[in-house]
């Protein structure tokens, strides 16, 4: 369909295409009835973001706690697009390593994020999403949290206190905090920034951060309900379960996001699952490959503390030896290096 200088495909003819193909499969029964339980045996789970209550209540059985109903994400920006003539690496009172990198906020410049914020444009909730988000606590939109007064973030994720902007050697007026959303740190997460507004209002107002003018964000924040494990401390990157040999999971439920990653999640589990039974040896795409890369990035256990859906983007994919600005010519470099890893995969497949 048409979407500017983007990809974008019709989601309706889309899916029926992929159900279309299942059905047509002379190895795949299609059964249309509701499963309330976790079957025995060797089985993938794919009932993506809106699993049933019963069959719900069976997954949280086999993963423990780790079951949520609702993504509550922060936006993700990429750390080659910071401005690193103005954040800076640094904790609270220099306890500790300086794992957070920070955006100082001088009154002005707090005052004119503020007030754009405020008066930004929200995302619509869907009518199970509002009754669903009156009785979840943890989750309250920074946007909302900003309405309750022009302080109240400044004592709450803005908070300047142990902090000194390296500019001027004084305490900022407030400062947004980004945490390492990856093990290499090629992605920063915007601490306490779950939103609910539109996308494109979260470019424009999470831009006038101090360091993010001209940052790239790889995931906006989003708020709804989405059932999904938290796929770093239970599943391996094959889509098994660690503990429970047999049980794959696969879309949406695993915290991937997007049709093609979901897709792609399912024909992973269903590899792995097909091979552990003709007595072969389990099968991880290249992680320079967007499936390896997404698969590894879930399977992390560095990830399971703050787990949060993900999908396709570059900041995932291990970094280039060289440094190139040209975005261009640096996603080419990606998608050479990938169709190379796959060609020496398939070789040694052969």
């Amino acid at each position: 369909v048409e979407a500017g200088g983007a990809l974008a495909v019709d989601r309706t003819k889309f899916s029926d295409l992929v159900t279309q193909k299942i059905k047509e499969h002379p190895y795949i029964k299609v059964i249309s009835e509701e499963v309330t339980s976790v079957p025995e045996g060797d089985v993938i789970i794919a009932t993506g973001p809106l699993t049933s209550g019963a069959l719900a209540e069976s997954v949280s059985e086999k993963c423990g706690s780790y079951l949520s109903f609702f993504d509550a994400a922060a936006p993700i920006v990429t750390f080659d697009s910071l401005d690193t003539d103005i954040v800076f690496f640094a904790s609270r009172y220099d306890k500790g390593d300086a794992d957070y990198i920070n955006c100082p906020m001088t009154k002005e410049e707090y005052e004119l994020f503020y007030n754009e914020l405020v008066n930004a444009e929200s995302a619509p909730l869907k009518e199970f999403d509002r009754e669903s988000f009156k009785v979840y606590e943890g989750c309250m939109p920074v946007e909302v949290l900003a309405k309750r007064g022009p302080d109240t973030m400044r004592f709450g994720p803005l908070k300047p206190v142990g902090l000194t902007d390296k500019r001027t050697g004084k305490r900022p007026y407030a400062v947004v905090q980004l945490r390492k959303e990856n093990r290499e740190g090629t992605m920063y997460n915007l601490v306490g920034f779950q939103t609910n507004l539109k996308f494109g209002e979260q470019k424009r107002v999470f831009s006038l951060i101090p360091g993010l003018k001209d940052a790239e964000f790889v995931r906006y924040g989003v708020m709804h309900r989405n059932s999904f494990i938290n796929s770093p401390k239970l599943l391996k990157p094959t889509f098994e379960m660690r503990d429970v040999p047999g049980l794959y999971f696969a879309g949406q439920i695993t915290g991937v996001e997007g049709y093609v990653e979901s897709a792609a999640s399912g024909i992973m589990a269903g590899l792995n699952l097909a091979r552990k039974l003709a007595g072969k040896s389990e099968f991880v795409m290249p992680r320079e490959t967007m499936t390896g890369a997404l698969s590894l990035y879930i399977s992390d256990s560095f990830n399971e503390g703050n787990f949060q859906p993900m999908g396709s983007n570059m900041g995932i994919l291990p970094e280039l030896p060289e440094r190139i600005k040209d975005k261009k010519k640096k996603y080419q470099m990606y998608a050479d290096r990938a169709l190379e890893k796959m060609e020496e995969l398939l070789a040694a497949e052969r």
